[in-house]
């Protein structure tokens, strides 16, 4: 019995990683861009994360052949009024790659302002978009309270991951195992929120 097959719209490694463990017993066949030899960049131009994971998933959805998941996340840090928020990925206009050289912004920014550590709460959000070619299916979201730590511990997940404390585990995410962290993670509360609209998509693929 075949498969529906559904289109994860990022190229980020660490994200579709995380997609694969989490939706590892899923209905769905899982591809990717590349694998799909699809170029596309669509401009991120909305004011908060559910309307850029909109854009990107009714954009995929033109060009692939399969439903599309795409999603926007980040973090955003209470004492820097929601920075770096929707530009997260490209906070101070740092090297996409270069996670070390974003969160150093925040914490040399929380240093300057001497933020005390009450006042350091956080949160990161993710919304998931899902899209066919005949428009948007749904959003569902995600996210994830804690602290900005005075420094980075750990050595797991990517991004962020290594400053953001979370008080009930007395740890950073980057210090959690995998499956710790897709466990209470923004991204994997926004996925198992996913999980309805996708089952729903294979069935209609089928």
């Amino acid at each position: 019995m075949t498969t529906a097959k559904l289109l994860i719209a990022t190229n980020n490694p660490h994200k579709l990683d995380e997609y694969k463990e989490i939706f590892f017993d899923l209905p769905v066949t899982l591809t990717f861009l590349a694998e799909e030899g699809i170029t596309l960049d669509p401009a991120e131009t909305g004011a908060t994360f559910e309307e850029n994971a909109i854009i990107k998933a009714l954009a995929f959805a033109q060009v692939g052949a399969f439903p599309v998941l795409a999603d926007d996340s980040g973090l955003e840090v209470d004492a820097l009024e929601g920075e770096p928020g929707v530009y997260s990925a490209r906070y101070g206009h740092t090297k996409k790659h270069d996670h070390a050289g974003r969160y150093k912004i925040v914490l040399d920014k929380l240093a300057a302002k001497n933020v005390p550590w009450a006042e350091r709460t956080a949160r990161f959000r993710c919304v998931i978009a899902l899209a066919t070619k005949d428009g948007l299916i749904g959003t569902v979201q995600g996210a994830l309270e804690g602290f900005i730590n005075n420094e980075p511990k750990g050595h797991g997940g990517f991004g962020y991951d290594p400053i953001f404390f979370v008080p009930e585990l007395n740890q950073t995410l980057a210090q959690l195992s995998s499956a710790k962290k897709h466990s209470i993670s923004h991204r994997g509360r926004a996925a198992r929120a996913a999980i309805p609209l996708i089952e729903q998509l294979a069935k209609i693929g089928k």
